[in-house]
């Protein structure tokens, strides 16, 4: 017979929400850091003609650090730091557009396809102005593939010493070519890119944690299956929705307007394996940030659960086994999903992986 303990369940209203916050960005900020190289990569791959510049993920790395020193693996860095507010702001409009919902239907399904499309669409929102320039600056510096982006930085721009100088004449040349809606060209293709990418890996996250848990020790700790689920989830992700996020980056780099002629054209020109450009180095992108996500999100509870107060935290035993009850409403026993609960839940995107 397995050992029985108690586990409490945290809910949203029991968080800290200031902690929360101030936690979440700071642990979201140190993996964004020692992921961007991955992300640069994966731009320069992604709108690259064939094989060439690079030849692979490994071989962009070492010509970059030859060619451009490390600073140029973190070209764009400061400007694209600024998304972490989107990853913010989805969770807040997650949670309360899912709120307001409830009101009208008790579908845990309708709820969630509700606020993660309302949450999808201001963060995107957020996010693309801030794409489109900082993979403009992912492209400079580039030997022999300036023909690749639409803007290049002027001499006394690229030797400015002053804040921000690169962004700013960056910014003054996309207004110049297409006014404001400059600053969201492919506002469709990241929506088509990411909100599937939210949709493909809870599923996939629940299918492997349900498997490792039936194939685990019942000693096995949580977290640890919880990390290996996550990479595995955000790999599948990664694969599924590749092919978009190379059209998406091509539309945002080389300022085309039709999503469906750059695919047709990328077909055209590279195959079918040009759907797969940048895939490697998007899945070293995702995949840390996965554990991060899932193992630093259940952490953060565990430290916002000390200002909650105690008689708000329902106490129930749980299986030893039953890994996902508390921090994605998941049930492996009964196959379902807690409709009340709260962290966690289909919708909330921890493969903010991010993103060029």
């Amino acid at each position: 017979m397995q050992q029985k303990r108690n586990i409490q369940i945290i809910e949203w209203e029991d968080l800290d929400k200031r902690k929360f916050y101030s936690f979440g960005v700071f642990m979201t900020m140190s993996i964004r850091a020692t992921v961007y190289p991955a992300t640069l990569i994966r731009t320069r791959l992604q709108v690259q003609r064939g094989k060439s510049l690079y030849g692979g993920t490994f071989d962009a790395f070492f010509k970059i650090v030859r060619a451009e020193g490390v600073r140029g693996l973190y070209r764009g860095f400061m400007v694209n730091t600024l998304t972490l507010v989107s990853g913010q702001a989805y969770i807040t409009t997650y949670e309360l557009v899912r709120k307001y919902t409830s009101q009208y239907s008790d579908s845990n399904t309708v709820k969630s396809l509700v606020a993660g499309g309302a949450a999808s669409l201001v963060a995107q929102s957020i996010t693309v102005p801030i794409d489109v320039v900082s993979q403009q600056l992912m492209m400079q510096g580039l030997k022999g593939g300036e023909h690749l982006t639409r803007f290049q930085l002027l001499p006394d721009a690229a030797e400015s010493k002053k804040f921000f100088g690169q962004t700013r004449n960056i910014m003054a040349q996309i207004f110049a070519a297409d006014g404001f809606r400059g600053f969201y060209r492919g506002y469709v293709a990241s929506l088509l890119t990411y909100i599937p990418n939210s949709a493909v890996w809870w599923p996939f996250y629940h299918f492997y944690a349900e498997q490792l848990s039936k194939l685990a020790p019942s000693d096995c700790p949580h977290l640890l299956l919880q990390a290996i689920a996550g990479p595995l989830a955000a790999a599948t992700a990664s694969t599924v929705t590749n092919p978009m996020d190379v059209v998406r980056a091509r539309v945002q780099v080389e300022g085309r307007s039709s999503v469906v002629e750059t695919f047709r054209q990328l077909l055209a020109e590279e195959g079918c394996w040009g759907l797969t450009k940048g895939l490697s180095a998007r899945i070293i992108s995702s995949t840390p940030t996965a554990v991060v996500m899932v193992v630093g999100y259940e952490t953060l509870k565990k430290v916002d659960q000390v200002s909650a107060p105690e008689s708000r935290l329902p106490v129930k035993p749980l299986d030893e086994r039953v890994l996902f009850k508390t921090s994605h409403g998941y049930d492996p026993e009964s196959g379902h999903r807690d409709p009340e609960h709260r962290l966690g839940r289909p919708g909330l995107n921890p493969t903010l992986e991010h993103r060029a």
